[in-house]
């Protein structure tokens, strides 16, 4: 059984939208040789079975936080406010600077944002970014206020190097989006929010919190890992991504040939490629980075966002479909009219 939300007012936009993107991907380029080499894979077997070339890791004095900011100061540039005009900021992540303080609260630190805004973090793991978006939505809505909303992970920390299931998918990074009141006709048209906490169990780290305190023995277990069955996770996606999307298209009264763009959360481009077939949106082009940059968490739907839109493939009138999906089991859907 689902859990599910859903926001928007279906059959008109929203006077939310999307007032700039910003990105930031950490300088330290890592090619498949070097991220296959102690699980005891190649740049053939990781290209055949994932289509990644190359993603990012972070330098060992850069924090979530850290990258969090970088990309929030790139959105602000992009929407043309300061950090003193935010009434909100939401960093989505499952791998914050540590359990306290939230990640936020050292990134409104980091942006010099004021105590007028309201800072916290968001866990819906790789569909945080969606999840935060419409939280964000809805909160700011009334008021007219600004909202910076941050996806933003290492996962680089919490990888078993020679796990070849996990340890060749990811890469670190963040993406980020401003929100604020629009005029223009766009906007954040609907979202729907759902969890499947039957799934839960097929993407964790198992360690690290109340239940199982890291000890020496799960250190000695690698329970402080992240683990995934990543063949149940792309039956998931399959069975339940493509109806969720036309559920919502059905309750916004948007045809599916009207989608100009997908803007995927970016597990695997295998994977991707057989989504955007089962998606049936004829007119979408579908977006990736995940080729050069890897499955970056909760990062990876902002940073393909604002390569779309900084590229000029978006442009302002198109409407996009952002689809997370990920650790719960999760799935965060949005239609935003750019």
């Amino acid at each position: 059984m689902a859990t599910t939300a859903e926001d928007g007012r279906y059959g008109g936009p929203s006077p939310v939208g999307v007032l700039g993107t910003g990105s930031y991907l950490p300088g330290h380029v890592v090619g498949n040789d070097e991220a296959g080499e102690a699980a005891g894979v190649d740049d053939a077997w990781i290209t055949r079975k994932t289509g990644i070339r190359a993603r990012r890791w972070a330098k060992p004095d850069e924090a979530t936080s850290d990258l969090a900011a970088a990309a929030g100061r790139a959105a602000l540039r992009s929407a043309g406010i300061s950090a003193r005009d935010l009434s909100l900021i939401v960093v989505a992540t499952s791998t914050p600077d540590s359990p306290q303080p939230p990640t936020a609260a050292v990134v409104a630190d980091l942006i010099g944002a004021t105590p007028a805004a309201a800072a916290f973090d968001l866990n819906a793991v790789c569909s945080g970014f969606v999840f935060a978006l419409s939280v964000a939505q809805r909160t700011v809505q009334p008021t007219g206020g600004h909202a910076l909303v941050i996806g933003a992970d290492i996962y680089s920390r919490i990888l078993d190097r020679t796990d070849r299931r996990t340890t060749v998918l990811f890469g670190d990074g963040a993406g980020a989006a401003v929100l604020g009141p629009t005029a223009t006709g766009g906007g954040i048209l609907a979202t729907r929010l759902a969890t499947f906490p039957g799934y839960r169990d097929l993407i964790e780290v198992p360690a690290g919190g109340s239940r199982r305190p890291a000890s020496e023995y799960t250190l000695a277990d690698g329970a402080h890992y992240f683990r995934m069955n990543g063949r149940a996770v792309r039956e998931f996606v399959a069975e339940h991504v493509p109806p969720a999307v036309h559920e919502l298209l059905r309750r916004a009264g948007v045809r599916p040939d009207e989608i100009d763009h997908v803007i995927p959360h970016q597990a695997n481009a295998v994977m991707l490629d057989e989504l955007g077939r089962s998606l049936e949106l004829p007119r979408a082009r579908l977006h990736t980075t995940v080729v050069d940059y890897g499955n970056t968490g909760a990062a990876s739907v902002p940073i393909t966002l604002d390569a779309a839109v900084t590229s000029g493939a978006a442009r302002p009138g198109d409407l996009a479909l952002l689809a997370g999906f990920g650790g719960g089991m999760a799935a965060g859907l949005a239609l935003v009219r750019l």
